[in-house]
């Protein structure tokens, strides 16, 4: 798990929320034991009763579950519904888009790796499908950019966790629209630029296909990498 030292007032909430955190992204398992509150104690550099909180509050949410002398569990039954980031009331400033970016990189390289490990063979026919489109639209704007939404979303549903696939349409839709009309010209309208996109998609497939959770991690980093390089300069 990666922490972040806690230093502000309701430091319990902040605890909750990165526990939380990791149980939407996948790093924490259905099922899966939580460290104990000593553990979790020194990890956050907080103390034990503030763990204790934060632990109160997950078990509110029903993301967490206590078992009698065995310790805290995430629960293997997750509720239907939960709490998305509300992005509505954002200032879409330069920051803010940037901070989107970021979030959105570290959550599909995540998804790049179980998706590596989760595929499906009905999961690589529509992959496939949507590169041999990807192919023969390079310089299409409007196609390129449908197809390139899509490959992303199909790999948040090879990943075959709902709470993955809404997190990227949340994020996604934000930042899309920020940065759209940039994303089209820079992107999809020139054919060298699209051509090296298609090649990035492919090698990302290729890890998925080959089971390579490792692989597919970097061809992703390469690939949002290039994207920021091409869209940074343009975020005002």
């Amino acid at each position: 798990m990666e922490i972040t030292k806690i230093a502000t007032h309701k430091i319990y909430e902040k605890v909750a929320e990165q526990i939380k955190r990791q149980i939407v992204e996948g790093n924490l398992q259905p099922g899966e034991k939580l460290p104990s509150t000593r553990e979790f104690s020194e990890r956050f550099q907080v103390g034990r009763s503030t763990i204790r909180e934060a632990l109160s509050a997950l078990k509110a949410m029903g993301l967490v579950e206590s078992r009698q002398g065995e310790g805290s569990y995430v629960r293997s039954n997750m509720p239907e519904q939960v709490s998305m980031p509300d992005f509505e009331s954002m200032q879409l400033s330069r920051e803010t888009v940037l901070e989107l970016l970021e979030a959105r990189k570290s959550l599909e390289v995540s998804n790049a790796a179980i998706a590596a490990e989760k595929r499906t063979e009905e999961d690589l026919e529509t992959f496939e499908g949507i590169l041999a489109t990807m192919q023969e639209n390079l310089g299409n704007e409007a196609e390129g950019e449908k197809a390139d939404m899509l490959f992303h979303l199909t790999l948040a549903r090879a990943t075959h966790n709902t709470i993955m696939v809404r997190l990227l349409e949340t994020i996604s839709g934000q930042m899309e629209s920020a940065i759209r009309g940039t994303r089209r010209l820079q992107m999809y309208s020139n054919h060298s630029v699209s051509a090296q996109l298609w090649r990035e998609h492919q090698n990302i497939y290729a890890a998925i296909r080959a089971g390579d959770p490792l692989a597919a991690q970097e061809a992703m980093r390469e690939h949002l990498f290039h994207v920021e390089r091409v869209l940074i300069p343009y975020v005002k």
